[in-house]
């Protein structure tokens, strides 16, 4: 399916939506989430919540667009989807039904039906994932979590984050849930420090820590993945900007008296290439080699970004100050984490 689902995503992008959402339960089904897990992803896919009830009414679960549980019982009137044994699935949408909504119910319902009907698994498993990240958490709490999900106190872990449409070549191996961001709604996936060919894209990678130092790992991952520019940067490493990660993490547009002139620059069309490489090239003479340019016309390029930030930004400390920039800059236009719209 995620072959399939490449190819269709690059001669249409539209058309591929339906097997994105087959994909993404596909995935996660693999992943062995739980329920509230596969809840959180229906009801993110579609936007609105969404919930499941066994026949026999002794568990009932609703979760909203946020990931949040939502206690009660369901409206009266919802998109359900009877599932055997009287069970059910359902979307709570109060507008007319979109397109999609039918295909996330068979997708959600099937991913239940899977996990608590065949494996035969209790349904409110704990969120043991969602604990061991949690900066909110009790160290003790924490540490639990850890034992149950069969992590082992003294080895390294780093925290994989990618969209619920992330497209996994090859899933790692490592306890797998979803969570909600201030970003958007995520896949993490715990894995060790020595994993290796990790072909997801696009994705985020945390850098390597001990257990109590997951949830640093997670919000170095989230801006990784948010640094991501697929199909040419699929997977981005934290490690690969070192203490950078933690700055950005930190800050925001309002501490960068430089983010409006930023925005103004890339405004242009031969902006975003030429600061990249002006940031890695040692020399302009360099810098218009790799562009295949002559000197003369990066030269006006670099003179332009020169005037409109008012510093010469290849001089000193002022190439880092540009470099952070733009940095922030990727960081405010990333579009990784927004779910397509409906199709009509």
């Amino acid at each position: 399916m995620q072959e399939l689902l490449g190819r269709i995503a690059k001669l249409d992008p539209e058309a591929s939506l339906g097997l994105r959402v087959i994909a993404c339960f596909d995935e996660l089904m693999a992943g062995e989430v739980n329920s509230h897990a596969l809840a959180s992803a229906a009801a993110a896919l579609a936007g609105c919540p969404a919930g499941f009830r066994s026949g026999d009414g002794s568990r009932q679960l609703r979760v909203d667009s946020g990931g949040v549980s939502i206690p009660g019982d369901r409206p009266a009137e919802v998109a359900a989807l009877s599932l055997p044994n009287d069970s059910e699935v359902w979307l709570e949408r109060e507008d007319v039904a979109l397109p999609n909504d039918v295909l996330i119910l068979e997708r959600f319902g099937l991913a239940i039906g899977v996990r608590f009907g065949l494996e035969r698994q209790q349904l409110e498993t704990p969120r043991d994932v969602a604990l061991v990240l949690d900066p909110a958490a009790t160290p003790e709490d924490r540490s639990a979590a850890a034992v149950r999900l069969g992590l082992m106190p003294g080895s390294g872990y780093r925290v994989l984050a990618a969209p619920l449409f992330a497209v996994f070549e090859k899933r790692p191996a490592g306890p797998t849930d979803v969570i909600t961001s201030e970003h958007g709604t995520l896949q993490v996936v715990i894995v060790t420090d020595d994993t290796e060919d990790i072909a997801v894209t696009p994705a985020g990678l945390g850098p390597s820590g001990s257990i109590g130092e997951l949830p640093r790992s997670l919000r170095a991952a989230v801006v990784a993945l948010r640094l991501s520019r697929p199909p040419e940067e699929g997977l981005v490493r934290a490690e690969n900007f070192g203490g950078l990660v933690e700055l950005l993490a930190e800050s925001s547009d309002t501490t960068d008296p430089d983010a409006a002139l930023i925005d103004e620059i890339m405004d242009s069309p031969w902006a975003e290439s030429t600061v990249r490489v002006l940031l890695e090239a040692p020399t302009i003479r360099q810098a218009a080699r790799d562009l295949g340019l002559h000197h003369s016309t990066v030269q006006s390029r670099a003179e332009q970004i020169e005037r409109c930030l008012g510093y010469d930004p290849l001089s000193g400390y002022n190439r880092t100050r540009l470099g952070i920039s733009v940095l922030r800059w990727r960081l405010r236009n990333s579009r990784v984490l927004e779910l397509p719209g409906p199709v009509g």
